[in-house]
């Protein structure tokens, strides 16, 4: 009988450390992906705010009506939608894409404006995280800008995590300079694509 128990004992903590094994490993890839998720929905908002702004530009210098980009939008994902329905509803798919052409202008209004209203009430965290760079002089490592970032804005969740995906997203638009040194990776801002971009947008003012 005590073999029994003691087989019975050992097993059991084997699977308590195999479990807690497999708890810690989950844990860890629930924060990998959600700093991912993070990362990408800020990327998300920049992209929506860069637009607002490129398409408020288009207006003020009397360029073509963004209106026609929202129908092709609009137009291009009424047939994704429409193939995910049965087949035998073909005249509701008919109406349903007219109706969405019709009227494309109204909904893209209210979007535009609360993209517009949000950007103004509080930066990005790529636009936090660039001007960061621009004022060290010093390259900072993506645990530093974060504790930068957290004391300079108390009201905002900054983390580690997605702070580095976010400076890698700039890296890659060469917004960003990465250097290594040894095991660790810091990061400088770059001026270069800045300035390009700002020549164009000069230009298109002043003609």
């Amino acid at each position: 009988m005590s073999e029994i128990q003691a087989s019975s004992t050992e097993l059991t903590s084997q699977y308590i450390a195999q479990i807690t094994a497999d708890l810690k490993r989950n844990t860890k890839e629930q924060e990998r992906i959600g700093a991912e998720v993070d990362a990408l929905q800020e990327q998300l908002r920049t992209l929506q705010h860069d637009h607002t702004v490129l398409v408020n530009m288009q207006q003020a210098l009397g360029g073509a009506s963004p209106a026609p980009e929202a129908t092709t939008k609009t137009a291009v994902s009424v047939p994704s939608q429409a193939a995910a329905e049965p087949k035998r509803s073909r005249p509701k798919k008919t109406a349903a894409a007219g109706a969405d052409k019709a009227a494309p202008k109204k909904p893209a209004a209210k979007v535009s404006s609360a993209k517009a209203s949000k950007a103004a009430g509080k930066p990005s965290l790529v636009d936090l995280i660039r001007n960061h760079l621009k004022q060290q002089n010093e390259p900072r490592s993506a645990a530093e800008i974060s504790s930068a970032l957290t004391q300079a804005h108390p009201d905002r969740t900054i983390k580690t995590t997605v702070v580095r995906t976010t400076v890698e997203g700039l890296v890659a638009k060469s917004h960003a300079h990465r250097t290594k040194q040894g095991s660790s990776v810091f990061y400088t801002a770059t001026t270069a694509p800045q300035s390009a971009e700002a020549e164009p947008q000069s230009k298109a003012v002043v003609g």
